[in-house]
């Protein structure tokens, strides 16, 4: 049984994986759904190359669709870059910013992150902000330091539970296989929680926090089933329909 609170999101990134064959996975997923009573919202966010085809394939379906960057202007000089508004227009209904690869990989900061949440919502979108520490931060004690910091540096002036989503991602159990104790993730929930009531106020209460992080079907149950945890953003089992069907299945 999941935890109480807003309706949760169960969320594929399949980052720079996918190809025009790899669409028989979420037409099937949408297959495996149809008749499944869900308590959850159901997303896959393929490479924006794929957005559309995806979109397609799901037409008709009770899965949405998302992005997985954006530039924060709305066009531009960016070269090889993509703006919410061009996501929209191919179908996403949310774009995940300040994933721990893009911070490592791109340098982004608190403050880039800030900008792009602030587009994503300017284009009538849901931004899905990422978090967390990594294994040293863990070590030295400064998880819940280092959530706080990005949280209250990522997350843009105004922000609602309408348009907003949180992703707490320990930078260490993304792709190895380890997770945090179930103590963990509600710690860092907690705490998270308490901070979005302290910057949005009522509104807080509301948003999403999502887990991500090594989240497969045999563990999906016991870390969606504590408080504050309103769902997950999954990436290498989201990729194949049958993995990801059993981890949206705790809110069947």
């Amino acid at each position: 049984m999941a935890s109480e609170g807003p309706r949760p999101l169960v969320a594929g990134n399949w980052k720079m994986n996918g190809s025009v064959a790899m669409l028989k996975e979420p037409r099937l997923l949408a297959a495996m759904l149809k008749d499944v009573k869900l308590k959850a919202d159901v997303m896959v966010c393929p490479p924006a190359i794929l957005v559309r085809r995806v979109k397609s394939v799901l037409k008709g379906s009770k899965i949405k669709v998302g992005g997985q960057d954006c530039h924060w202007a709305a066009s531009g000089a960016h070269t090889g870059d993509i703006s919410a508004e061009m996501l929209k227009e191919a179908g996403c209904t949310a774009v995940i910013v300040g994933h721990s690869e893009r911070r490592t990989n791109h340098g982004e900061t608190d403050e880039i992150v800030n900008k792009k949440a602030r587009a994503v919502q300017k284009a009538g979108l849901k931004a899905i902000i990422c978090i967390g520490e990594t294994l040293e931060e863990r070590k030295s004690g400064k998880t819940l330091e280092v959530v706080t910091r990005q949280l209250k540096g990522s997350l843009p002036e105004g922000s609602t539970a309408s348009d907003t989503v949180i992703a707490y991602e320990p930078v260490w159990a993304i792709g190895t296989g380890l997770t945090p104790t179930t103590a963990e993730v509600a710690e860092v929930h907690a705490l998270i929680r308490k901070e979005l009531s302290g910057l949005m106020g009522q509104d807080g209460a509301g948003v999403r926090i999502l887990y991500g992080g090594s989240v497969k079907p045999s563990n999906a149950e016991e870390l969606m089933s504590q408080p504050n945890v309103n769902g997950a953003l999954v990436g290498g089992a989201s990729l194949k329909a049958a993995d990801f069907l059993g981890i949206i299945k705790v809110y069947a």
